[in-house]
């Protein structure tokens, strides 16, 4: 698994109407994606759940190597990068993967911390696993994940929950106008390795 996201930061009078729309006219083309567990269309809006920026910041988990490489170097990213320039692409190394009981998707959180130098990462990956089990148990948790960039020695908690209200207030929160899951049940449960 491979965990990626984009952020898109707009100007604070953006009108967020305009990526709602994109959403909900484009969404759906990655519905069917080969390669694709899930994509969260993420969306941050000033002054929403305690927002500071207008922000789109999809957020994908990939099956595979090949899926996301489609993505990257297809019409897809292309015409977003020809809309709003060619953002940073942020990736991470899948840990662990879990589904939760909640069957709606609308809201989704994201928590990122660095390890510092002198810590053991195998005991940073224990403590966030043991964090990744409790949350799934959650009865609005959808699905959750944890990933790893090893160049900054970041990892990275990303949880779709069925409820903005359910989204912890410490991480940042984003509403989630639609998910594309065309390999969600295909994605590896539990750690992987």
């Amino acid at each position: 698994m491979h965990a990626m996201q984009y952020e898109i930061t707009l100007p604070a009078d953006y009108d967020m109407d305009v990526i709602r729309t994109r959403v909900a006219t484009r969404g759906s083309a990655l519905d069917a994606f080969p390669g694709l567990g899930l994509k969260a269309y993420c969306v941050r809006e000033r002054g929403v759940d305690g927002s500071p920026v207008n922000q789109y910041a999809p957020f994908y988990l990939w099956r595979t190597a090949e899926g996301m490489n489609s993505f990257l170097w297809g019409p897809g990213f292309r015409g977003l990068s020809g809309d709003f320039g060619r953002p940073v692409v942020q990736h991470w190394a899948g840990l662990a993967f879990e589904r939760g009981a909640a069957a709606t998707a609308t809201a989704a959180s994201k928590r990122t911390w660095h390890l510092p130098a002198d810590a053991d990462p195998a005991e940073a990956i224990d403590r966030a696993l043991a964090d990744l089990e409790r949350r799934k148990d959650h009865p609005e948790v959808h699905a959750t994940a944890l990933a790893i960039d090893p160049r900054h020695w970041e990892l990275l908690h990303f949880t779709v929950w069925s409820t903005p209200e359910a989204a912890p207030e410490d991480e940042v929160r984003y509403r989630v106008p639609h998910l594309s899951r065309p390999e969600l049940d295909d994605l590896t449960a539990g750690r992987h390795w």
